[in-house]
């Protein structure tokens, strides 16, 4: 029973070690990528990168870095998706370099399977620019609360009306 207990715990031991060292090899990979999400980061690399709109739908990845291929290293393309994973029509370049988003704005206007690209250099999201911000304030509408059940053709007879307290209507 000793001996088993003993074995139990020289592999609980090995495996704490394998998963420090996983964790270890993980965060160097996200360190060398730079995605930890920190706004100086983000906007590090919204300043190397450009937004592609107009981009054909049976467009592949592949095509677009070939497209931008000559205005400088090509890190990453992203052409998003909906949630059927359709694409949306427009796509992400970032470069490696600052100066290859000037060359790519170059090819703003080009075409792309025969369809007109527009290039913008990209934009940080600034928190909070889409919030939802309810009804706009309208004084002279006043206050009238929803009913529950639209009415009736003309007033109903009282001994038809539901049995409940309603003091505002």
């Amino acid at each position: 029973m000793k001996k088993r207990l003993k074995e139990m715990e020289e592999e609980a031991a090995a495996l704490r070690d394998m998963q420090a060292k996983v964790e270890k090899e993980m965060s160097a990979v996200q360190d060398s990528v730079g995605k930890d999400g920190s706004p100086a980061n983000r906007e590090e690399a919204d300043a190397r990168s450009v937004f592609v709109g107009n981009v054909d739908y049976s467009c592949t990845p592949e095509e677009v870095q070939q497209h931008f291929q000559s205005c400088g290293t090509v890190n990453r393309v992203t052409i998003l998706t909906d949630k059927f994973g359709q694409p949306k029509g427009f796509a992400y370049v970032e470069f490696l370099e600052v100066e290859a988003v000037q060359n790519a704005i170059l090819l703003n206007e080009s075409e792309l399977h025969n369809r007109q690209l527009k290039v913008t250099a990209k934009r940080t999201n600034v928190p909070g620019m889409k919030a939802y911000r309810g009804r706009p304030y309208a004084p002279f509408y006043g206050y009238r609360p929803r009913r529950p059940y639209p009415p009736l053709y003309g007033k109903m007879p009282r001994f038809r009306r539901p049995m409940r307290y309603r003091p505002y209507y």
